[in-house]
Parts: structure tokens; C-alpha cells; sequence
């Protein structure tokens, strides 16, 4: 299934895996408002769909958007309520980059009307599918297991202190899935990657897709992954995916995706 916006390839696990920051596409009728910084759309979570390609062949649906996180993030709530309150972060409509560079030229950032016209036309249609797949999955299984696949680079100083871990896993701080869950994941990751270093709620708890639609008490659990890119590509233009690197990293991914859809709640 597909529209303009977004890709969804519909599974038969009841896993679905949601990509919400891989769009490299932005609207035609916006890139005369950009600057030159946010014509090359670079905070983009590049190679995420290459990493998880094995996922497919698990029977795991897979939904992702077309168009950058600078049109919209999918990954922040309607209303451009902060995440992570008193902390630098990028809004519904980013007007920054991860470094604070200005998106647009000036004059051009957009205003509250610009934002609400963009929220049906980019940001809605993603997560009514999302929605509607995860409730698909549920009425199939009796549950529904969400993946919120993300990657950032390792060191952004205006966003967090010092060098990420490569394995940055959320549940809102234990709120979207079910206890020990996670916990397994985190364990799984030391014993196959001791060389990565990994941490459950850190600095990334999860975002809005996490937050929102985990709900273990209505059997929805919800996990972020956010990687550390320095642990498969290049992290500075172009972005190149290092095929040696990612070699290594895709198997312990297949194992992480294995154990969660091993995972059947009581």
C-alpha cells in the first residue's frame, strides 16, 4: 500500500516496523523557502531501510515516509508539544538543524497557518496508516509489536553531551511495552556487541510514535531503537553506507527483531 506520502508493505508477523525519519524528498512548492543547509536534508536517519531489509523476509510490515523530516516529523506530536522539555531538540516544523543552522532563508521559516496546512497533507495520512496497521496486526494476533526504527550521528554537542551509544533503546521509560522486554534487548545487545555500547532511556527515550501508540495494557508495545551512525556509514556528506561495517551491525539487528517477535504477551 501506497500514496504519495508514504510506502507501507503490509506483513503476516505482528510485528510492523515504522522508518519515520528515511524521507530525502521535499515538496517541490517548499524548496524555493529552504536554504542551502536544508535543501541537503543531511539529519535524515540514512540506510535505515537497508539495515532492516531482512525484516521483510521475517513477515514484518514495514511503513515509511517519502518526504524529509524537515517537511514534517512524523516522530513529534500534532500540537509541537516538546519531547523532552528543557532540553535543545527540533519541533513539529523544524526551523533548525541538529547543529542549529536555519532551515530557511529568512523570512520564510513557517508560520502556524503553513504548519496546519502541512499536518493532513504529510504528517496525518502516516499515522492513520500506522494506526490502522497496528489494529490490522492486533485483530490478527490478539496483540501488535511496534519497532521505531531511527539512526542519528554519534556527536551533535547542541543536542546531547559527548558520544552517543551505538544501541539507544526507549519505552518511555517503561511505559510502552511490557517489563523486560526491553531489558532483553539491552542484555541481547551487550552479549552480541559488546563492542557497542547500549543503554535503555537514555538520552532517547522514544519519541511521539513510541510514546503514543505503546500501550501494553491494550496489548500494543512499543520499542525505539535509535543507532548511532558511526556503527554502518559515513556521518558526514554523502553519507555513504560502509558495507563493512553494516555487514556486521544487520546480523545483531536480525537478532534483536527475532527476539521481539519471539515476544508474546501474557
Amino acid at each position: 500500500m501506497s500514496n504519495e506520502v508514504f510506502k507501507l508493505r503490509q506483513g503476516t508477523s505482528p510485528l510492523l516496523i515504522s522508518m519515520p525519519h528515511v524521507g530525502t524528498q521535499l515538496p517541490e512548492d517548499l524548496k524555493p523557502a529552504f536554504s542551502e543547509v536544508g535543501l541537503q536534508v543531511d539529519d535524515t536517519d540514512w540506510h535505515i531501510e537497508d539495515l532492516y531489509d531482512f525484516a521483510v523476509g521475517m513477515g514484518v510490515s514495514v511503513i515509511r515516509p517519502l518526504y524529509s523530516r524537515y517537511t514534517i516529523d512524523l516522530n513529534r506530536p500534532a500540537d509541537g508539544q516538546s519531547l523532552y522539555p528543557g532540553q535543545n531538540t527540533t519541533g513539529l516544523c523544524p526551523l533548525t538543524t541538529f547543529d542549529n543552522v536555519p532551515l530557511y532563508k529568512p523570512g520564510m521559516a513557517p508560520d502556524e497557518a503553513e504548519i496546519a496546512r502541512r499536518l493532513p497533507l504529510y504528517w496525518k495520512p502516516y499515522h492513520d496508516t500506522l494506526q490502522a496497521e497496528l489494529a490490522r496486526i492486533k485483530s490478527i494476533h490478539g496483540y501488535a509489536l511496534l519497532w521505531d526504527a531511527h539512526s542519528i550521528r554519534s556527536v551533535i554537542p547542541h543536542l546531547f553531551e559527548g558520544e552517543l551509544p551505538v544501541f539507544n533503546f526507549g519505552t518511555a521509560s517503561g511505559e510502552s511495552c511490557a517489563p523486560g522486554v526491553a531489558e532483553g534487548l539491552l542484555k541481547q545487545a551487550e552479549e552480541l556487541a559488546p563492542h557497542y555500547p547500549a543503554v535503555l532511556n537514555g538520552r532517547f527515550k522514544g519519541g511521539y510514535i513510541t510514546r503514543n501508540y505503546g500501550k501494553p495494557a491494550q496489548q500494543v508495545h512499543a520499542v525505539q531503537l535509535e543507532l548511532a551512525q558511526r556503527s554502518y556509514m559515513q556521518e558526514q556528506a554523502p553519507y555513504a553506507l560502509d558495507a563493512g561495517l553494516a555487514g556486521k551491525l544487520k546480523p545483531v539487528l536480525a537478532e534483536f527483531i527475532k527476539s521481539y517477535l519471539a515476544f508474546k504477551p501474557a
